[in-house]
């Protein structure tokens, strides 16, 4: 009786020694004015819509993390076609349209398969940017309206991607049964071969005439390394996609300037930023097979070099932003 006695007793003074360092902590938390208040923000800006959470340590710096997602919207991209490095679409100086290889290929495909090629093909880009963000807020001044931040951005790399559109697949499922058959035409191999039967051929002039025309893909540009040209393919699925990725740790600086949302209520704010995410240099434009069309190629023409060379451009990201908050204590 007398040992359980004294077990009560010594957990009792445990408990109240942890009370007591608990009370500590919980003061000093107060005095030094840590964690003492929480503000939930709805964002929205160049880095998409998002939420983050707030909350200030003393009374110039605050701590933010939060999560932004870019809703999905979709933009054209158009390839041009050519057959045996001649574009499919030509005109004479006095602008009247000329027939090329791919219009002379075009005819015989279409009498062997049944498919028709366009000319182009459209591929669909759209942003897939979503990261997690943790922002440190200095207020240099006492109205506390301007700020500057410093903090990151993290994600997964891929922030972009494009694919063919739908409309396209019977242009790319022609276009990689014809270098199916010039491939064939090439190595001298049959067209069709079965069990128990023939081989099957293609007449010679039909050969000798595809041979001539050369394989059909999408000149995007020229190797760097190489100088020799770049032509895209469908993949083996009858597929063409870009992938386009940076770093997935994105360090941002940035600044700005905030204020009462509401006259006399001081619970609701408004604030605006701008700011600069350091992705990590020029990001990366990867297709299906492999090629890096900011820092492989060259000489990329037309909108799709454009849109490579816009890309490629951007060594950090603008960020621009709008945050609308509520203070929750």
């Amino acid at each position: 009786m007398k040992k359980f006695v004294l077990l009560i007793a010594a957990a009792c003074m445990l408990g109240t020694a942890q009370a007591q360092d608990s009370l500590q902590t919980e003061s000093w938390f107060k005095k030094h004015k840590v964690f003492q208040n929480l503000d939930v923000s709805v964002t929205a800006g160049t880095t998409g819509i998002g939420i983050d959470v707030a909350s200030k340590i003393g009374d110039y710096v605050q701590l933010r993390a939060g999560y932004e997602y870019m809703p999905r919207f979709t933009k054209s991209i158009y390839f041009p076609v050519e057959v045996g490095g001649e574009p499919a679409v030509k005109y004479d100086a006095q602008g009247n349209r000329v027939e090329t290889k791919f219009d002379r290929m075009s005819k015989l495909l279409t009498s062997l398969t049944g498919y028709t090629v366009d000319d182009e093909v459209e591929m669909v880009g759209k942003p897939t940017v979503n990261n997690f963000k943790f922002l440190v807020d200095v207020f240099p001044f006492t109205n506390k309206h301007w700020h500057v931040t410093a903090g990151f951005y993290w994600g997964p790399s891929q922030f972009a991607y494009a694919e063919n559109s739908t409309r396209a697949m019977t242009s790319l499922l022609a276009v990689s049964m014809y270098n199916h058959i010039y491939d064939k035409c090439y190595n001298d191999e049959p067209i069709v071969e079965l069990d128990g039967y023939p081989d099957v051929y293609l007449p010679t002039a039909y050969r000798q005439r595809i041979l001539e025309y050369g394989r059909m893909g999408f000149h995007v540009g020229d190797f760097k390394e190489t100088g020799e040209r770049y032509v895209m393919e469908p993949d083996v699925d009858g597929m063409v996609k870009v992938s386009a990725k940076s770093n997935p740790f994105k360090p941002y600086l940035g600044f700005g300037y905030g204020g009462r949302l509401l006259k006399n209520r001081d619970d609701w704010q408004v604030s605006f930023d701008a700011g600069a995410m350091f992705w990590g240099g020029t990001p990366d434009l990867y297709t299906h097979d492999g090629t890096n069309l900011t820092k492989d190629i060259t000489n990329t023409t037309g909108k799709v070099g454009d849109w490579i060379d816009f890309l490629g451009g951007i060594k950090v990201y603008p960020v621009l932003s709008v945050r609308f908050t509520k203070t929750i204590f």
